[in-house]
């Protein structure tokens, strides 16, 4: 296996960077911890209404929201974690086996307690939010607040009172299992990921729905900035420091992080970019783990976007690292050329820049409003790089610890290459 470039590790030595992972329990304990029945009995059906669906109609939670607001983040906590307790986890395949504090294995638990562990689950700096807190912030999840839309989620920017840009990720959409499940399970791929170059969870909410709220920077997405009106802003030196820190975020997800995550959706839209242009992978809706024996993951239910999805899971539901080496290879050719990954005539940006590649014809690749104001070696770097990360086969990609070298410039010979 290629090695991980030193200079990759400096960088992130000296962020203080720390790849571990709390000490965890299974899901199998937390299944077996038992929460002490409540006076007021509250029944399955309930729960799910009550922690998924609008809650604006319970008189009796309004009046607890008003005397006691902290009372009622610990109520909706407590629901949070019975709802958790009561799902089939063999339904939710992306789910963390391990993420959270020992706990011991006591019946009488009280309210406080579970509100620590839900907390202690996700981080030990995660905020709660309010149903009101999002609100306001989001001026009630205007349609002019919205700033993407998924299969399960809409999300919306919003502010903090405190000035703090926010994105509000809803889960709004289809059945309250769906839901659940895709809460949970990103949820526990957030609880594992902490890198400069994937997307900062601040907190989340289960009052009136699902949420998870994220760092926002002025800025956006690189995809509404690279296909906006401010593309002129993005000169190659930015589009090379973007490319940089994606690739460095994926080796983290892929290689560095304890638990191998595939993002499964990399796009421009899905990229976040600090007001340094620092890029952010954000989105893990659909992110699954590979366990460590596994070469490969096959799925059965069609999901991504078009454009970006390689040939093997379009074709045979086969998810693997691979995968999103072939979509990083597309979004490098949207970064280099400016075009989409579809055009108006839904052709391929792939099947458009392959003769381009075997002509070696980089000038007519190159973003024309770049004109000529571009570092060559920087380019050709990168050129290659994309050529070989949408290769169609997953054997001839590489992988992205050598995608990190390819592009600082190290000679190495890929070994399936020399065949």
């Amino acid at each position: 296996m290629v090695p991980i470039d030193p200079a990759f590790n400096d960088k992130h030595k000296k962020r203080g960077i720390v790849y571990t992972c709390p000490a965890s329990v299974s899901a199998q304990d937390l299944g077996e911890f038992d929460l002490e029945k409540e006076k007021s009995v509250v029944t399955l059906k309930e729960l799910l209404e009550d922690c998924i669906r609008d809650t604006d109609n319970s008189q009796q939670l309004s009046e607890l929201a008003v005397s006691c607001p902290s009372l009622r983040t610990q109520f909706y906590w407590s629901k949070f974690l019975k709802l958790w307790k009561r799902r089939s986890f063999k339904h939710l395949p992306s789910f963390p086996p391990s993420c959270v504090p020992n706990i011991t294995k006591t019946k009488n638990r009280t309210i406080q307690e579970i509100s620590v562990v839900c907390n202690s689950y996700c981080s030990r700096t995660l905020m709660n939010f309010s149903l009101d807190n999002l609100r306001n912030a989001t001026n009630n999840f205007s349609n002019e607040n919205m700033i993407g839309r998924g299969g399960f989620a809409d999300v919306y920017k919003g502010s903090l009172q405190d000035g703090q840009l926010i994105a509000v990720k809803r889960l709004n959409k289809g059945t309250p299992e769906n839901r659940t499940s895709s809460f949970l399970s990103e949820l526990g791929i957030l609880a594992h990921v902490d890198h400069p170059n994937t997307a900062k969870l601040i907190g989340c909410g289960v009052e009136g729905g699902m949420h998870l709220v994220f760092e926002l920077s002025p800025l956006g997405n690189l995809g509404s900035l690279l296909h906006g009106p401010n593309k002129n802003k993005l000169d190659w030196s930015k589009r090379h420091k973007i490319i940089m820190g994606i690739a460095d975020g994926l080796l983290y997800l892929h290689e560095i992080c304890q638990r191998r995550i595939i993002h499964r959706d990399i796009k421009g839209e899905n990229i976040l970019l600090t007001e340094n242009f620092e890029p952010q992978i954000c989105d893990f809706g659909l992110a699954k783990w590979l366990p460590e024996l596994c070469t490969h993951r096959n799925v059965s239910k069609f999901e991504g976007t078009m454009g970006y999805l390689a040939p093997e899971y379009f074709m045979h539901g086969i998810v693997s690292e691979k995968t999103d080496i072939y979509s990083f290879g597309v979004l490098l050719l949207e970064i280099i050329t400016g075009r989409h990954a579809l055009d108006h005539l839904k052709q391929s940006i792939v099947l458009w820049a392959k003769p381009l590649f075997e002509a070696n014809n980089i000038k007519d690749l190159v973003d024309p409003s770049l004109g000529d104001d571009y570092d060559r070696e920087q380019m050709d770097r990168v050129v290659l790089t994309a050529s070989l990360c949408v290769e169609q086969y997953p054997i001839l990609r590489p992988s992205m610890s050598q995608v990190a070298i390819l592009l600082r410039g190290d000679d190495f010979v890929l070994e399936h290459r020399s065949h």
